[in-house]
């Protein structure tokens, strides 16, 4: 009886009469893997950029503000990727001073609205200096801040910020033992298009004159 003569591995295999290195094997089974990974990482980048742009807005600052949503609400109809412009012009800032001091008879007995003589700044020109009284062009949150003096009076003194008639911050000056003394207040307000802001005394009289006194306000952003 004749006996096989035991086989060695000598990192050959035999496969259907051919012989295969054991080395090569493993190398195609990992350039196999590595493509495998290329093709998912490609397929799965543009999803990605989607997903981001479901939620994210893309915001580009300089002459135009372009803000892009897929889920426009309340732009106006016809562009199809939601994209909406705003003008970079649209930018709303006045502030104005009070250079002389003069006598009561020029402040209406009737509004006592606060008067100011000098225009500091009035981006958009929505800032009135006849009337001093600002108009809002357009809905949005606007910053005002006022500083009133009252010079060589005793009494005391009530300034708002007058929105369509309404009072919506007031300051008050009464110490009578300084020469000088300045109501002073700020704060964020909601204005609509067409609403008028300004200030009105609400208690004393200005009768020494209010030199030095300012006004400002600027749109913080629109609604």
């Amino acid at each position: 009886m004749g006996h096989k003569p035991l086989q060695r591995k000598t990192g050959f295999e035999v496969c259907s009469g051919s012989v295969m290195p054991l080395g090569s094997v493993h190398f195609d089974l990992l350039m196999l893997q590595s493509l495998l990974l290329l093709v998912l990482l490609l397929l799965w980048a543009p999803l990605e950029t989607g997903a981001q742009n479901d939620t994210e807005p893309i915001i580009l600052e300089g002459k135009c503000l372009v803000v892009c949503d897929s889920t426009p609400s309340s732009e106006p109809a016809g562009s199809a990727l939601g994209m909406s412009v705003r003008s970079g012009s649209g930018r709303v800032a006045f502030s104005a001073s009070r250079q002389t001091n003069h006598e009561p008879t020029d402040m209406s007995n009737r509004t006592m609205i606060i008067y100011f003589d000098n225009i500091l700044v009035n981006v958009g020109t929505h800032f009135d200096q006849e009337s001093s009284v600002f108009v809002a062009p357009r809905r949005g949150v606007y910053s005002f801040n006022f500083h009133v003096v009252k010079a060589y009076n005793r009494q005391t003194i009530q300034v708002s910020l007058m929105v369509n008639g309404w009072p919506m911050i007031s300051a008050f000056a009464g110490d009578q033992d300084v020469t000088r003394e300045a109501a002073t207040n700020a704060g964020l307000v909601i204005l609509e298009k067409g609403d008028k802001a300004y200030l009105r005394l609400e208690r004393g009289n200005l009768m020494g004159g209010w030199k030095y006194s300012t006004f400002s306000g600027f749109l913080v952003f629109p609604l």
